[in-house]
């Protein structure tokens, strides 16, 4: 694992905007980039060498009655309850629906599998999921598959001003 620091030029544009994000915000840590690439979170758990749970992976969903999109960062063991997020972020009657690989680039300048829960090109709505607060360091995605960054599940909510709920299934 190697540091990434803002003076790293031949980094792709969307970890420079990440490591700007975190350095502009006061974040102690730096990106790091893996040896192998992190595109799932059993890979980037794997390669760090933590609990499956320590990843904070983010999914992205799109909000159907305005096109938003909807960024649930959730604990890389457990899988997001499509209804409890649509429930919390949909008006009325409104529906949440899948996001394909194009709307996510489009709506974040991220791609799937190194979506970061900061720098979006365009802020998205954003949950954070309560069962990562069972860790002290998670590791979040940093604009690439090979780029991660440690955090505290605190940090991630002072970092996103997201509201932390029960966004997951029971196991």
């Amino acid at each position: 694992m190697n540091a990434i620091t803002a003076e790293t030029q031949d980094l792709p544009t969307a970890v420079r905007r990440v490591v700007q994000t975190l350095s502009a915000m006061g974040h102690p840590h730096n990106p790091v980039m893996l040896d192998d690439a992190a595109r799932t979170a059993q890979q980037a758990a794997d390669a760090l060498g933590v609990a499956l749970g320590q990843i904070a992976k983010s999914i992205i969903f799109r909000r159907k009655s305005d096109d938003a999109a909807v960024l649930v960062v959730t604990s890389g063991d457990r899988r997001v309850d499509e209804k409890k997020v649509q429930a919390l972020v949909c008006t009325e009657g409104g529906k949440l629906g899948r996001a394909d690989a194009d709307f996510v680039k489009a709506a974040t300048g991220f791609s799937i599998g190194g979506v970061s829960p900061v720098g979006h090109t365009w802020p998205p709505v954003t949950l954070i999921d309560e069962q990562l607060f069972r860790f002290d360091v998670v590791w979040a995605a940093a604009g690439h598959p090979h780029a991660v960054f440690r955090l505290s599940p605190a940090e991630l909510r002072e970092l996103t001003g997201a509201p932390v709920a029960d966004v997951t299934q029971t196991p």
